[in-house]
């Protein structure tokens, strides 16, 4: 923002350089902003903001997407969405829609809900709790502490089965709640608890 000087028309040049001098020099502090307002989990369920989950209070946007990542994501729906169709377990097979967990607000990056849990509705802003099938899809700005730390937060809240891939090392953790099992790229994953029977190979899923 620029400062307007005004000279008066009968202020001779030393006054007029002296004006000049002072209101130059004033500092210029742009008006503080307001501080945001920290909204409850409960608030933030009722209408919460896209990519958005609540941590700790903080609203916190879900970043890091890349092609890798994407794909992945997009296979592993398609992949359970099909399989749950041909087995004829139903259900249904979501991406990036809001749970409540124990502590805070999540975007699962794949979830698979049970024809039990339905809502009658058919419909929902937020799950009440972790859905009974969940999987993440490490980003490059995910730490492998942040994502196992999430994962048992999952497990916590009422999931039955969580599945952790990593696109670029090619290798999927699965734990059903007792403890993590390792498959690597020439294996098959499968599930344990969760969507039963369904396979396919790592190299196929992380291609």
């Amino acid at each position: 923002m620029k400062a307007t000087i005004i000279t008066p028309k009968n202020a001779d040049k030393n006054s007029e350089h002296e004006s000049h001098f002072k209101l130059e020099n004033i500092p210029e502090f742009p008006p503080q902003s307001q501080p945001e307002k920290v909204i409850s989990l409960e608030e933030f369920l009722v209408k919460p903001p896209d990519r958005m989950e609540w941590v700790d209070g903080n609203l916190v946007e879900k970043t890091g997407m890349t092609f890798k990542h994407s794909l992945a994501q997009s296979k592993l729906a398609r992949f359970w969405g099909n399989y749950k169709d041909s087995s004829g377990q139903g259900g249904e097979v979501l991406t990036e829609i809001l749970c409540r967990t124990s502590k805070q607000g999540r975007r699962p990056d794949v979830a698979y809900i049970t024809p039990e849990l339905l809502p009658e509705s058919g419909n929902f802003t937020a799950f009440s709790q972790s859905f009974p099938l969940i999987a993440e899809v490490a980003s490059p700005e995910d730490s492998g502490e942040e994502l196992f730390a999430k994962a048992q937060e999952y497990l916590e809240s009422g999931c039955l089965e969580v599945w952790l891939l990593w696109t670029e090392a090619r290798l999927i953790f699965v734990n059903a709640g007792q403890r993590w099992q390792l498959f690597n790229a020439d294996e098959v994953v499968n599930t344990q608890r969760v969507l039963a029977g369904f396979s396919v190979a790592v190299s196929e899923l992380l291609a």
